[in-house]
């Protein structure tokens, strides 16, 4: 039986939710490659929330659904957690409500302690408020607050604060919630706080007020590239009659530098199993890749790349 590895769970997990997704996706990519190189199936646990919150929405839903199936396989409930944990952030940041509070309850039931289950019960909370069913996130309100009070952190408290706000229509609480989670290193969160606060202010019909919260939140989410969150945040700014720019494609700089060197080489007709080759990695993490650099640079097939990446050379050293 193959050995498994949360290595880079560590600097991933801190990453991510500071809002450095470029930085903790280069960490995950790492990962892969030191995992593979040493023959160990690396946990992919960080890669989903990453994917998650990127919304490049059929690499998202294709990662998450293969790793909660091997995880099943494997009768790993914590993998089978992580999984459905990711689709339900995928659907909060769509605004698929109701697809996103049955896999948040999915993630709830595989995950085990309450401590492990705490970052479902977040989703889990905001998409039974958005559904209309805040009577099914009541008994999971109350675990999260036990939870957020023996932690005590300015996230935890921060997290509990705007899920509190969503159920109970208190304007303090989102504000709560926005002072909390300034003073952590969640930027993601804190972002989130902003969206939901803005959400509020609209419904109120507090528009100017709304504008401030959502722009803040747009801005926040687009930086850091949660593209799915950002999105919700700016069809909220349409939705206060206010004009909002259409953000443009990627470009190569959004590119790691391993996600640059499998691109150059695909870009030359090169098969997935040959890059892999040249890079010490297997086709599938290829394929992974390039999935990941289509969306980026908003093209959908990998004959493309000629027409938007730079002629030069795809040699060079390997990771």
């Amino acid at each position: 039986m193959p050995e498994r590895c949360n290595c880079g769970m560590t600097a991933q997990g801190m990453r991510s939710p500071a809002g450095d997704l470029a930085a903790a996706d280069s960490l995950a990519a790492e990962a892969q490659t030191i995992a593979e190189a040493v023959g160990i199936r690396a946990a992919p646990y960080c890669a989903l929330g990453l994917a998650a919150l990127r919304d490049h929405e059929d690499q998202a839903r294709a990662l998450i659904d293969s790793s909660g199936q091997d995880a099943a396989r494997r009768g790993e409930g914590l993998g089978v957690a992580a999984a459905r944990w990711a689709a339900a952030v995928l659907h909060n940041g769509l605004g698929r409500y109701a697809q996103a509070l049955s896999a948040a309850e999915d993630a709830i039931d595989q995950a085990g302690p309450p401590v492990i289950a705490g970052w479902p019960m977040v989703e889990l909370v905001e998409a039974a408020a958005r559904s209309g069913q805040p009577e099914r996130a009541e008994g999971v309100m109350r675990s999260l607050s036990r939870i957020a009070l023996a932690a005590g952190t300015d996230w935890a408290l921060g997290v509990q604060a705007r899920s509190q706000a969503l159920l109970s229509d208190r304007e303090g609480l989102y504000q709560a919630a926005i002072n909390y989670l300034g003073r952590s290193r969640a930027r993601v969160d804190l972002a989130r706080a902003h969206l939901v606060y803005g959400e509020w202010l609209r419904r109120e019909n507090r528009r100017a007020d709304a504008r401030e919260q959502l722009h803040r939140a747009d801005e926040m989410l687009s930086e850091m590239g949660a593209a799915g969150f950002a999105a919700r945040a700016r069809r909220e700014l349409l939705a206060t009659g206010e004009t909002v720019r259409r953000r443009t494609a990627g470009t190569d700089r959004d590119l790691t530098p391993q996600e640059m060197q499998i691109a150059l080489r695909a870009r030359d007709g090169k098969t997935n199993r040959e890059i892999g080759a040249e890079l010490f990695l297997s086709a599938r993490t290829v394929e992974w890749h390039l999935h990941k650099v289509c969306a980026k640079l908003g093209i959908t097939s990998r004959r493309q790349l000629r027409e938007v990446l730079p002629r030069g050379s795809s040699k060079s050293k390997p990771y």
